[in-house]
């Protein structure tokens, strides 16, 4: 039991007391301004009475208040951002000094706030820590809220439900758990070196090494359900196969049960860094709104795969592909309003002058095969320009003209393209490249999204079969026809390395493809 001296009972008991005059001070415990201010006002709604230090046996809250903030790592947080270390030698010093009782008070109450707002949207600032993130964080007021919980009586309760509380989380918290016991044991992966590519059957000196390590891989996640062993066998058999396939699908990887570049590199990813990878992406999730809609799309760029969403379980996933790392994708969200079928691609400058035009000058017929029409300017109400009456090769870094590519075959939007409105003109379209869908890294777009199955994704969007009758109709038509969806279909567009999709067991990890991850990490100092 912590007993408390009565002066410092009586010095904060008031409004008039102890704790308003520390407070009042400029370079309170030389806390930021927002944070001084914060506390300001949760003391003035309670009187300035105090919370934590009390002379009764109510000292329980601050045991409440310790036991929740050394839990924070549970959840991908550091307790030491919230003082813990000071909090509890205070603790120990507080039965002597009434001055030691108030700034234990204030600095319980200031790791009180931090954590709420953390836990509720996020420890890091968004706009640092991944400038291409445009999702606006959760709005949050740690001061009304924690008074809140304190006048209820239900602090362990309020503080559980801030952070968010779908199965993914939940899942990448379990698993953080588990890895990060690993890491306190002293666990250390094995690192595989480099060799050619390993076919289902063969023989390889490293096979021994890829044993053992899919052995400790199965045991960090707990899902030891394949029936290997770390032994020095050299042949890549059939049981090593199926588990090299499972952990290839739980990479993001093709699972053909090759052994190659991308599959070493997935195995060789250190613990300590797929511990630190967890906790950006459970920060990532905190980003986001807590309700993304009854009915919505979340695009994975790095996991290169989209998910349609109806009731919190996915009903219809497919492979992307998303942009180079130079026109890399980034993170926003919208709401699908129309799909144009068979629709023009009108080709952003920098594409047509960058990309376009090393082709035609390579090949004279390159734009007229491709069904390119060619305008000065941006100039449409005109008649098209004549490829051949141009001399391509006389332009490079001034390109006047504007490029529009028709319907068709070699359409680069294929037959349909899904609108919704966002100043990067990002949009998701069909394409004819289909090939693409089945490499392992799928960064081959200008920024925009491809879809492996784009018709599907038409139907779940329309969402009535009367629409989708027109919409087939209009398939077999030449005619670009513009079609509204009955309700805007809010899309997510986001960067997760980390995932829990529902489709698969145990979480699924992607490459860092932007070095987003790695930038992130090193603003927050993980």
């Amino acid at each position: 039991m912590l007993l408390l001296c009565p002066t410092f009972v009586t010095a904060a008991a008031g409004e008039t007391g102890t704790l308003r005059k520390q407070l009042e001070q400029p370079s309170a415990f030389s806390l930021a301004d927002a944070e001084l201010e914060a506390l300001r006002r949760f003391y003035a709604a309670r009187h300035y009475q105090p919370v934590w230090m009390v002379a009764q046996s109510e000292t329980a809250l601050l045991e409440t208040a310790l036991g929740i903030i050394a839990r924070a790592d549970e959840e991908g947080l550091d307790s030491g951002d919230y003082r813990l270390p000071l909090l509890r030698q205070l603790r120990a010093q507080a039965v002597e000094s009434a001055f030691g009782a108030n700034e234990l008070e204030i600095r319980v109450s200031h790791a009180m706030l931090r954590l709420a707002r953390d836990m509720a949207s996020g420890r890091l600032s968004v706009k640092a820590a991944d400038p291409d993130w445009h999702i606006a964080q959760p709005k949050f007021d740690a001061v009304v809220f924690l008074h809140e919980a304190i006048q209820a009586g239900r602090l362990s309760q309020a503080l559980a439900g801030l952070p968010p509380q779908q199965p993914s989380y939940q899942r990448l918290k379990q698993t953080l758990a588990r890895y990060r016991k690993l890491s306190d044991a002293g666990a250390n992966w094995l690192q595989i070196p480099s060799v050619p590519s390993i076919h289902p059957g063969d023989i390889s000196p490293v096979i021994p090494l890829i044993r053992e390590r899919i052995v400790q891989a199965y045991t960090a996640d707990g899902t030891a359900a394949f029936a290997i062993s770390a032994d020095q066998n050299r042949r890549y058999d059939d049981a090593l196969v199926a588990a090299i396939e499972a952990f290839q699908a739980q990479h993001g990887l093709n699972t053909d049960g090759v052994i190659g570049k991308n599959t070493i590199k997935a195995l060789n990813i250190p613990l300590d860094w797929k511990i630190r990878q967890l906790r950006i992406n459970m920060e990532r999730l905190r980003w986001l709104p807590r309700d993304l809609g009854q009915r919505y799309l979340l695009v994975n760029t790095t996991g290169f795969n989209l998910a349609a969403i109806e009731n919190d379980q996915p009903v219809l996933a497919m492979r992307i592909i998303v942009g180079r790392d130079y026109r890399s994708t980034p993170s926003f969200s919208s709401a699908v309003s129309h799909l144009v079928i068979n629709p023009y691609w009108n080709v952003p400058a920098s594409i047509a002058r960058h990309d376009l035009l090393p082709k035609q000058q390579q090949d004279s017929g390159f734009f007229a095969s491709s069904g390119f029409e060619v305008y000065p300017g941006h100039d449409r109400q005109v008649e098209p320009i004549d490829p051949d009456s141009i001399d391509w090769r006389s332009y490079g870094k001034s390109f006047p003209f504007f490029l529009r590519q028709q319907p068709g075959p070699r359409n680069a939007l294929g037959k349909v393209k899904f609108m919704f409105p966002n100043s990067f003109s990002i949009y998701l379209h069909d394409t004819p490249s289909k090939s693409l869908f089945r490499r392992d890294m799928r960064t081959f777009s200008s920024g925009c999204i491809r879809l492996e199955k784009p018709m599907e994704l038409a139907g779940f969007s329309l969402n009535q079969q009367n629409l989708l009758d027109k919409f087939n109709a209009y398939l077999e038509d030449d005619r670009t026809v513009t079609m509204h969806l009955p309700k805007p279909l809010p899309i997510y567009l986001v960067y997760i390395t980390a995932w829990v999709d529902g489709a698969h067991d145990g979480v699924r990890f992607y490459p860092d493809i932007y070095r987003r991850d790695f930038n992130a990490l090193r603003h927050a100092r993980w």
